[in-house]
């Protein structure tokens, strides 16, 4: 299929003062903005109901992943004074976080794995689950760790070791169980928190860890050990229905990876989900009220100091067997923001006799589709990149 997939590739590539300033900027860590101070002074019940209307909350994720860095992205560009605040929250993960935006009182939104509803549906735990939400856009794809001694160089050896998932209720263990299950390798689960799982592995009481989240990936970029190395995830048939394709570098993980070197893993799609709230709610008026934000600011998120992830966002990339939040449909559609569509994919095909070709059945055209979309987010992250300093 990476072979199908390169051919795609290259018949895509032939077809187509300063004192003075400094001094009037600089922000006095002690001083209290003007509307704090009539909120203090003259708050009333009046003052409570204005701020919960305009508040929106974020379940996010747990600390040092990719999550907790996009939901304070959100807040430090979206927040504009009394007329939106985004509120993050500091979240458990995956499946909690599904749980969260179904139950817990008060919140809007999360940030979830794509395959955590299925998985919740497959084990017979949750039922029409999707149809409960709606999302307001897919965000990056999330890449798959698998760190192990060097003596491991293929997942198959991890069957039957001991192997940490991160905690029970996040979406690692989530991924894990469903790549394990389809590659038919059974290893021996651990519930750890990832930061005590690595001390474990460095000690010898476990075997590996695996840890999913969008590079640079902090936990992972931080682990530092010459006894150990990222195992490769080879993209096979049975994860591409769900997974799409993907490589980290040495420029990525100097720590793990030779340099020079790379390795192929998976990766699964974020996405920014929010209760499917009827339209005549208050709570779809927040909801409302936050994608016209986001959208329209959503430029400034793909520039520095911002996550690097946030360049490989598309607003308007499709998510399969999800719906849109409607307020957000409605907005791509009266901004002209069109997505990578399936039409235009069918006509690369018939301009690519040779790829077309190779394509053998439905299930080898929707891998090849969705590695298409995995090669245009990146494509589009290389080319919002910054040009390299000339010396």
């Amino acid at each position: 299929m990476r072979h199908l997939f390169g051919m795609a590739l290259l018949a895509m590539t032939m077809a187509c003062s300063p004192t003075a300033h400094a001094a009037e900027t600089e922000y006095d860590p002690a001083k209290v903005s003007e509307s704090l101070k009539a909120i203090f002074q003259f708050g009333s019940v009046a003052t409570k109901q204005a701020l919960n209307a305009n508040t929106v909350t974020l379940i996010s994720g747990t600390i040092g992943g990719t999550y907790v860095q996009f939901g304070a992205d959100l807040a430090s560009v979206l927040d504009d004074g009394n007329k939106l605040r985004v509120l993050p929250i500091v979240g458990r993960g995956s499946v909690q976080s599904v749980a969260d935006i179904l139950f817990l009182q008060g919140v809007d939104l999360g940030i979830v794995r794509a395959d955590t509803l299925d998985y919740l549906e497959k084990k017979g735990f949750a039922k029409d689950i999707k149809k409960q939400f709606t999302y307001v856009t897919k965000l990056y794809n999330e890449e798959m760790y698998v760190l192990a001694s060097k003596s491991v160089n293929n997942i198959s050896q991890l069957n039957g070791k001991k192997v940490s998932v991160d905690l029970p209720n996040g979406g690692t263990f989530v991924t894990a169980a469903i790549v394990f299950e389809r590659l038919g390798i059974k290893p021996n689960f651990l519930y750890l928190e990832q930061r005590i799982a690595m001390e474990k592995m460095r000690a010898g009481e476990i075997d590996a860890v695996v840890a999913v989240g969008g590079k640079p990936y902090k936990s992972v970029a931080g682990f530092k050990d010459d006894r150990f190395h990222l195992v490769p995830v080879d993209y096979s048939r049975p994860l591409q229905t769900d997974y799409l394709p993907a490589t980290l570098t040495s420029k990525d993980y100097p720590n793990l990876i030779a340099e020079g070197a790379k390795v192929d893993t998976i990766a699964v799609p974020a996405v920014l989900a929010a209760y499917n709230w009827a339209p005549n709610t208050e709570r779809y008026r927040k909801l409302a009220q936050f994608v016209d934000a986001f959208f329209t600011k959503f430029p400034t998120f793909q520039n520095p100091p911002f996550h690097p992830k946030w360049k490989e966002v598309s607003l308007s990339a499709p998510l399969p067997d999800w719906q849109r939040l409607p307020v957000a449909e409605q907005w791509l559609k009266t901004h002209n923001v069109e997505a990578v569509s399936r039409a235009r994919f069918d006509e690369f095909l018939k301009q690519s006799p040779a790829t077309a070709a190779s394509v053998k059945s439905d299930s080898d055209k929707e891998a090849l589709f969705r590695q298409f979309q995995a090669w245009e987010a990146e494509r589009s992250a290389r080319a919002q990149a910054p040009a390299p300093a000339q010396r």
